[in-house]
């Protein structure tokens, strides 16, 4: 999809869109060779993270910090985002009651407590802490900071293609030493480009290429279908010893 249909899908304006961009926040899938943006479904679905904690009141760069994060977990954002938006809820219902009461009272109702947002600041800050800076992540700020758009992609297409060597062993055993080979090409390209990939690390990444969602179709869509799953089998056999 252009950057227009994206803004008449979502409701996202095309000058936001253009922003979350050039800050590194929802680069699109591809630009064509007149500079036109194009969005996929990957894409979409990081919008809609994005939006979920804009809603939640995160800031852009903090944002990006988090969907960004090596240890990033799908499941687990949504669950505090759920938890943060019953909560907001919940102070809602709270105003909207005292603002019923002091229309009947004729404003002589003198309570506060449904303005406290002190339960909602504790969690937000308790989901903050949970994504908070890893030393991988300054590691990678580090490293990525002085580079362009175009080098970072030339580095995403470079994993693609290390990762695309498990393909080519989809019939070889996933713990078998050819794949333990490609494991540690993968985490020797991290490493080397992005932060320090420890078998912890690699292990958790292995566990999200193969956990379905847009980080396993992208990685399926660039190296061949069951790439990402084999490559989930091999790293964890990798990693376990």
């Amino acid at each position: 999809m252009t950057v227009h249909e994206v803004s008449r899908r979502t409701g996202v304006s095309v000058r936001a869109l253009h922003h979350y961009d050039s800050i590194g926040l929802l680069p699109p899938a591809a630009v064509t060779e007149a500079g036109y943006r194009l969005y996929d479904g990957a894409a979409l679905e990081r919008l809609q993270q994005i939006l979920l904690f804009r809603e939640l009141e995160f800031p852009l760069r903090e944002i990006r910090r988090i969907l960004d994060s090596p240890h990033f977990d799908r499941a687990k954002a949504l669950e505090q985002q759920i938890r943060l938006l019953e909560l907001r809820r919940e102070q809602l219902d709270n105003l909207i009651a005292l603002a019923r009461d002091i229309q009947k009272t004729g404003g002589k109702t003198m309570d506060f407590e449904a303005f406290d947002t002190q339960k909602i600041d504790e969690y937000r800050e308790e989901a903050r802490k949970s994504w908070g800076d890893t030393p991988a992540w300054q590691e990678y700020e580090q490293k990525s900071k002085t580079r362009t758009k175009t080098e970072e992609r030339q580095l995403g297409d470079g994993l693609m293609e290390v990762l695309g060597r498990f393909h080519d062993l989809l019939d070889q055993p996933a713990d078998g030493p050819e794949a333990r080979q490609a494991a540690r090409a993968v985490q020797t390209y991290i490493t080397e480009n992005f932060y320090t990939c420890t078998p912890q690390i690699l292990r958790g990444l292995g566990q999200m290429y193969g956990a379905g969602g847009s980080m396993t179709d992208n990685i399926n869509a660039a190296c061949g279908a069951g790439t990402a799953e084999y490559a989930a089998k091999a790293i964890e056999a990798y990693t376990a010893k």
